[in-house]
């Protein structure tokens, strides 16, 4: 930094630098989003300093008409974007413009580099769409004086790696922001060009965006016209603004409840994820407005978390303007308002569910997992959110409802089986399932991490009971399947699988809590279970995984016993003294760290389960 007091010179923090050289360099067609940009920041500012006069009248100066004014200078080349909104401070442009970093420039920049939709249309939504400016300017000012202080502020920068600030003349509150265009942007100095762009993309924008006399926009709020009157189009650009989003809404929601509390909705649910959909904050981004003016965008109480996907923006007349924002989270009428749009918002996806399906699983894939944290957090509700729940099981590609599945339970199967992973391919291929497959019996695949925790709040549906394939007996003879296993009952072991189970037992130790003949094993030699009672193993790895479970319960190992290798071994501890046969003291190693290596896990002795597999092989040869 500079120390001269005239002007102070900074260096962009570093990922700022780097989004900058991939803006001044793009050359998409697309290149009038920047507009966009601007005047959704100038709307925003407008908004905040509305919200801020109730408290401190003082900030309104008198009284003020909000307005974005745009001004085209052919001889000077410059486009400017002119604000009278709560401005910004020395601090602010040091925060907002360059050196503090956001954590939406490295999401947006790790966007880029994966190639998510390959646009920079995506930038606003990250939170840094002022730099899109830099994608048609040679260099911007920022002429800026916050609501309630005397100084005013330059802001410069040519975008390759340094900008200054220093003290300027403004004679009211509000921000400029003037782009020296570069040669290539000369489409941007006509004015029938920014008179289309405006009508485009901000026709939305509540206050009067004007271009000399002429107001551009129909500056009424999209929210408050009759739903009918409102295009698909008006939609999608509204949501952009609102969303700072690029993709097309998959479903709006727009409605005028009345009732205790009165108050209009227009809620979007996103075709694609935002990409802080799993930010451990877990923020709304619904706007709250109070008879059209701007309370928040990060009411807590406004909408529960699992439905932190939606954009949009609600509007009540019954809320009060003079509440803080923290009381207003503890208001009744807001909880009223929660519970109306949480209810609508689960009603219309059912809706969707029913007579879109292939749609709805798309909506599905990208949000089912935020959408059945509800089931752990909305005891109220929970019973709703069942019902538009969807899964993948052993039976085809598609999504079934936990009816679809009742619907098709085996004669005799009294309970709902499931099985949980991190990997859904790698749970479709786990030799837990072998005899289900075997049966016909279905079994839900559950590969997301709330799986295991909501099935913690809810084990039972329609009076079946949720068991996972993974912990206890099996219980596969009392079903009747479509194989003909049913005709065959071998219900008594035979002696050599004894003594094999015996040897096992000895040698493993309390390395496992016991070895069992399986019923659930077709093409597999062993796998390995929890026992009744004991803790699921993939919540048992979810708990260790999140430092809430050190240590294991010892597993049980089931062996197969019509599988070629289980046989021979049974046959040779009858034959020989198992206590003093050294290979079959490796061999049941090997079988358990095989076991373990089925679930996804590392043999428990990695240098002697290579000592013991060249000397199983080697025997064999």
């Amino acid at each position: 930094m500079n120390d001269t007091a005239a002007k102070e010179t900074f260096s962009f923090q570093t990922e700022v630098g780097q989004l900058l050289d991939i803006v001044a360099g793009s050359l998409y067609s697309n290149r009038e989003i920047f507009l966009r940009e601007l005047i959704s920041n100038a709307s925003d500012a407008c908004d905040k300093r509305r919200y801020e006069a109730l408290s401190d009248p003082s900030l309104l100066e008198g009284g003020q008409d909000f307005e974005i004014t745009l001004d085209v200078n052919k001889k000077a080349k410059t486009l400017s974007v002119s604000d009278n909104g709560i401005g910004m401070s020395h601090p602010d442009l040091l925060e907002t413009l360059g050196t503090i970093a956001k954590s939406g420039t490295g999401a947006f920049l790790n966007a880029l580099k994966d190639g998510e939709k390959g646009d920079l249309g995506l930038i606003g939504q990250f939170g840094v769409g002022f730099y899109s400016s830099f994608m048609v300017a040679e260099s911007v000012e920022v002429l800026t004086r916050k609501a309630g202080e005397k100084k005013s502020w330059r802001w410069a920068s040519d975008g390759k790696g340094e900008f200054t600030i220093e003290a300027a003349e403004r004679e009211t509150a509000g921000t400029t922001v003037t782009l020296h265009l570069k040669k290539d942007a000369k489409e941007f100095l006509e004015e029938e060009r920014v008179r289309h762009i405006v009508r485009t993309y901000s026709d939305h924008i509540s206050f009067p965006v004007k271009l000399g006399e002429d107001n551009l926009n129909s500056a009424s709020a999209i929210w408050k016209r009759v739903p009918k009157e409102v295009t698909e189009e008006q939609h999608t650009e509204f949501y952009h603004h609102t969303a700072h989003a690029f993709d097309k809404p998959w479903l709006t929601l727009h409605n005028r409840n009345e009732g205790v509390v009165s108050y209009t909705n227009l809620l979007y649910v996103p075709s694609s994820p935002p990409f802080d959909l799993f930010e451990p904050d877990r923020k709304s981004h619904v706007k709250l407005y109070v008879n059209r003016v701007f309370i928040t965008d990060d009411t807590k109480g406004l909408l529960p978390p699992y439905l932190r996907f939606l954009r949009g923006v609600v509007d009540s007349e019954d809320l009060s303007l003079n509440v803080s924002r923290e009381m207003l989270q503890t208001d009744p009428k807001l909880t009223k308002i929660r519970t109306g749009l949480t209810k609508k918002v689960i009603t219309e996806l059912k809706k969707k569910a029913t007579k879109a399906a292939e749609e709805y699983a798309e909506f599905w894939s990208n949000f089912g997992s935020v959408l059945k944290e509800g089931l752990v957090e909305d005891v109220d509700l929970r019973d709703r959110l069942l019902e538009i729940c969807r899964f993948t099981s052993t039976q085809g590609d598609g999504l079934i409802s936990l009816t679809d599945y009742i619907e098709r339970c085996k004669e005799g199967q009294d309970v709902i089986y499931y099985i949980a992973g991190d990997d859904l391919n790698k749970i479709k291929q786990s030799p837990h399932l072998e005899g289900f497959k075997a049966k016909g019996i279905e079994v839900l695949l559950l590969s997301d991490h709330v799986d295991e925790f909501w099935l913690q709040h809810i084990p039972e549906f329609e009076g079946k009971q949720f068991k996972s394939v993974t912990r206890g007996s099996a219980d596969l003879d009392q079903i009747k399947g479509d194989d003909k296993s049913d005709d065959k009952k071998d219900d008594e072991q035979s002696p050599s699988l004894d003594d094999l189970i015996a040897a096992i037992k000895i040698e493993l130790g309390d390395a496992v809590k016991d070895v069992r003949p399986s019923k659930r094993l077709t093409d597999s030699p062993v796998c390995l279970i929890a026992d009744d009672g004991d803790i699921d193993m993939n919540m048992e790895r979810l708990l260790k995984r999140h430092g809430q479970l050190d240590g294991g319960m010892p597993r049980v190992l089931e062996l197969n016993p019509d599988h070629g290798i289980i046989q021979k071994l049974a046959e040779r501890a009858k034959a020989e003294k198992a206590s003093a046969d050294e290979l079959l003291q490796d061999v049941a190693h090997l079988l358990l760290d095989q076991a373990r290596i089925a679930d996804g896990e590392l043999p428990l002795n990695a240098s002697e389960f290579n000592r013991r597999l060249n000397t199983v092989v080697g025997h064999a040869l």
